[in-house]
């Protein structure tokens, strides 16, 4: 069986340490080396080159975010961010996922590494396997979409739109937004990310696509074309009254070792909108978000599924369509005219 070769690139001995540890228990995984900072990242990476780099967001000489950026211009990898919560690496770590980073777990808290680190060494070594799987071409350039006005938009299409994603979904979300010319009901984005980060990711998000977007918070009202990204850590269901929808945030235990998780969301929509809702699936890993969009399609609503050409990683929507969850599959740029002609008939 041939190994994945990991680099990792850490200021920190002991995180050098604890991650070396935590990849190299599997059989499959090989630490070929570690680096403290960029400058010896980079001759490592000529003499040798990995198939994964693990980086972190904050060293010396140069930061992880320029190297990365350099890095993807010279020569692609695959490569896992390594970052501490702040808020202004929670945006940092945004622009690294934008700059073509597959994905990112956050660093333990200083003064609890290796208690910290611990607890997330599954969800790191998930992490490495699906960056070693990962389709890296697919990262475009970032852009900036201008706002749409009723103007800009020919078409509206009278449904609420769910979206689920993990794994490349930052970047798949930001193009479907940018690439929509018509109105919704309202669209609804579980994002599978660690607490303290999806409201990074909304900011940024706002900032970068035609709608409006924030982060989610209890009893928020849907609206024509305002995005809600579901809190990390938190689950996001549909709910209804007499007014019309909104959602409800709500701290039961996680789906599919997600929280949020995208079935949880599916569920709800499935049993609360029905065919009034559009439920769409893209990149990501695992199997979250498939059985819901087999409820949401069993409701009556169309439901897609991006391709394995265009997704990062294909695991959920591969997922779902083994399951016969997808009304139809489609690459990312095909998706809105698809949601568009597909779901108006419905």
């Amino acid at each position: 069986m041939k190994k994945l070769r990991v680099l990792i690139v850490d200021d920190s001995p002991i995180m050098q340490s604890l991650l070396k540890r935590i990849l190299s228990a599997e059989a499959d995984i090989e630490v070929i080396g570690s680096a403290s900072d960029a400058f010896e990242a980079r001759e490592m990476i000529i003499a040798d080159p990995p198939d994964v780099l693990t980086l972190d967001v904050e060293m010396p000489r140069m930061d992880g975010i320029t190297f990365l950026k350099r890095l993807m211009s010279y020569k692609p990898l695959p490569v896992l961010m390594i970052s501490s919560y702040t808020t202004e690496n929670s945006i940092r770590t945004m622009e690294a996922l934008e700059a073509g980073a597959v994905d990112f777990v956050p660093k333990p808290v200083h003064g609890a590494a290796h208690q910290s680190l611990e607890l997330l060494a599954a969800d790191i070594v998930a992490k490495v396997r699906a960056a070693g799987r990962a389709n890296i071409s697919l990262a475009p350039a970032v852009r900036v979409a201008p706002k749409m006005t009723a103007q800009t938009r020919a078409s509206r299409l009278y449904k609420i739109l769910a979206i689920g994603a993990s794994t490349g979904g930052t970047t798949a979300i930001r193009r479907l937004l940018s690439s929509m010319n018509f109105h919704t009901n309202g669209i609804l984005v579980v994002q599978h990310m660690p607490p303290n980060y999806t409201k990074s990711f909304a900011q940024r998000l706002n900032d970068m696509v035609p709608c409006d977007v924030v982060e989610a918070v209890d009893r928020e009202r849907v609206e024509k074309d305002k995005v809600i990204i579901a809190q990390g850590g938190k689950h996001m269901v549909l709910a209804r009254d007499r007014a019309g929808f909104f959602v409800r945030i709500t701290d039961t235990p996680p789906v599919h070792h997600q929280k949020p998780s995208v079935d949880v969301l599916f569920e709800s929509a499935a049993q609360v909108a029905g065919r009034e809702a559009v439920g769409i699936i893209l990149t990501g890993m695992g199997e979250d978000g498939a059985r819901g969009l087999l409820s949401m399609r069993e409701a009556g609503c169309f439901t897609v599924a991006q391709d394995e050409a265009s997704s990062v990683v294909f695991g959920m929507p591969r997922a779902a369509i083994e399951m016969g969850a997808a009304t139809r599959i489609a690459s990312l740029d095909a998706m809105p005219n698809d949601i568009l002609a597909s779901a108006k008939l419905r």
